[in-house]
């Protein structure tokens, strides 16, 4: 007989939960304007608002935080931190930053200019917020077949060729970049292949357009190729990784998904220009060119993360948890974002809650009542986060209206996934009788769903 699966370690801390009832839930989101980023943790149950720095470190990463290097400049630990950096991407020229939004801030502040167009396989929430606050245009290039959320395609991050060729032409001299993200974050954590980054990459660099690849999940997204992409099957995770790498031009990584840490980031490329032209944004914003806003602490940490996180063994623990989510949802015939992404369960608001309009917002309506339910913190990853159109001022209604339940890395075991899965099928069961969603009564004009004030509609 087979053995079952099992994690690939072992616990060794606790920290205690607490459950809440109904009542306290419903008066706590009343008073959070129905806007979940604006709970306390400790209202919390189970907190799947995202796997950002959410992660549990590794006994070795706790070590290693004890041996940090607090000098101001030529910190031994940001030696340790950049030869690993070195080691897993091959980029010469490496920038710690404090998390992947300063990574942006810093290398976008050199590269872009205002009516610059971008393209991406669907820039996340903050790199088009860098990007349009910078009065340039970020266009999504991903494959149409990601907004089918219930076709299987093994990689449905990728670039659509086709649309990212009439950008480029186009918009010939104004291209600056483009955006390739791994995995694919916004169409539910969908990985990209192998040839499309390599056939991207290519076409980009025919209208000598650099590639800048947006790294916060690569260790994933080198998982889903070894497991699905024809002659990977025997490459370990770092020879693949360090493949994807050696395509584009440069890198930025939020630290605190893929390398396992709680703070932290960094920019990395194999060009010396772009290497001078970020320094000089990276000392004012960030701190001096060793430490980036990081504590030689977090230096050490990281640089364990990023080896420990590009083993096999630790991807497939993490990847199955999801997997698992995703098996219980179909048990109830829930429909999410298919096949399972690589760090979270993007849920189909629009195919749950199909009472509520979109302009009520039914991702937004499912992550209060999955909070209602049973207390657990999920976020909308939809027509919210989608911000309005900078021209027009309009609701972007084009893309897909998703709830997104990041799983923590090392956090949670299965039997809380049983637990979201339940309460899910719960409000799942009753999804007729919800008909109204939310209003917005108060915006900011960039990234408007970290603070936004909602109200319910009766």
């Amino acid at each position: 007989m087979e053995l079952p699966f099992a994690e690939s370690w072992k616990i060794k801390m606790v920290e205690p939960l607490r459950k809440s009832t109904r009542a306290e839930r419903e008066q706590w989101l009343k008073e959070a304007h129905y806007n979940v980023f604006q709970l306390k943790a400790e209202q919390v149950y189970i907190d799947l608002l995202t796997d950002s720095g959410t992660g549990a470190m590794s006994d070795r990463q706790w070590a290693e935080m004890m041996l940090g290097d607090e000098s101001y400049a030529g910190a031994s630990s940001f030696y340790k931190f950049q030869e690993v950096v070195r080691r897993i991407t091959g980029f010469e020229y490496v920038i710690p930053t404090h998390q992947g939004r300063a990574a942006e801030n810093v290398l976008f502040s050199f590269l872009v200019k205002p009516g610059h167009v971008i393209p991406g396989n669907v820039h996340f929430d903050t790199t088009k917020g860098h990007i349009e606050s910078r009065k340039a245009h970020a266009i999504d290039v991903t494959i149409d077949e990601a907004k089918d959320t219930q076709l299987e395609l093994p990689f449905k991050g990728n670039v659509g060729l086709a649309k990212l060729e009439k950008v480029l032409a186009d918009n010939k001299g104004n291209v600056p970049f483009m955006v390739l993200t791994v995995t694919n974050n916004t169409v539910g954590g969908q990985p990209v292949s192998m040839q499309n980054i390599r056939e991207t990459v290519e076409l980009c660099h025919r209208y000598n357009v650099p590639v800048v690849m947006d790294s916060a999940r690569f260790a994933e997204n080198a998982y889903f190729i070894k497991t699905r992409e024809k002659g990977y099957e025997d490459k370990t995770i770092k020879e693949i990784a360090r493949e994807m790498f050696s395509y584009a031009d440069a890198m930025t990584m939020s630290a605190k998904k893929d390398a396992l840490v709680n703070m932290g980031g960094f920019i990395a490329t194999r060009r010396a220009d772009w290497f001078e032209g970020a320094k000089s944004f990276c000392i004012p914003f960030e701190g001096y060119l060793t430490y980036g806003g990081l504590n030689g602490r977090d230096l050490n940490a990281m640089a364990v993360g990023l080896d420990e996180n590009t083993e096999f063994d630790m991807l497939e623990t993490r990847i199955k948890q999801v997997a698992y989510l995703a098996q219980r949802l179909d048990e109830f015939g829930i429909p999410y974002q298919r096949p399972a992404g690589g760090h979270a369960i993007f849920v189909d608001a629009s195919r749950v809650l199909t009472n509520v309009p979109k302009e009520e917002f039914p991702a937004q309506t499912l992550t209060c009542e999955l909070y209602l339910e049973a207390g657990v913190r999920a976020c909308e990853i939809g027509y919210i986060l989608a911000d309005r159109d900078p021209v027009t001022r309009e609701n972007r209604f084009g893309g897909l209206d998703l709830l997104r339940m990041a799983i923590p890395r090392r956090v949670y075991t299965n039997n809380h996934m049983d637990v979201i899965a339940v309460a899910l099928k719960n409000v799942f069961d009753r999804r007729e009788s919800i008909t109204h969603g939310v209003r917005i009564v108060w915006e900011a004009e960039l990234m408007r769903h970290f603070t936004v004030k909602l109200d319910r509609i009766k």
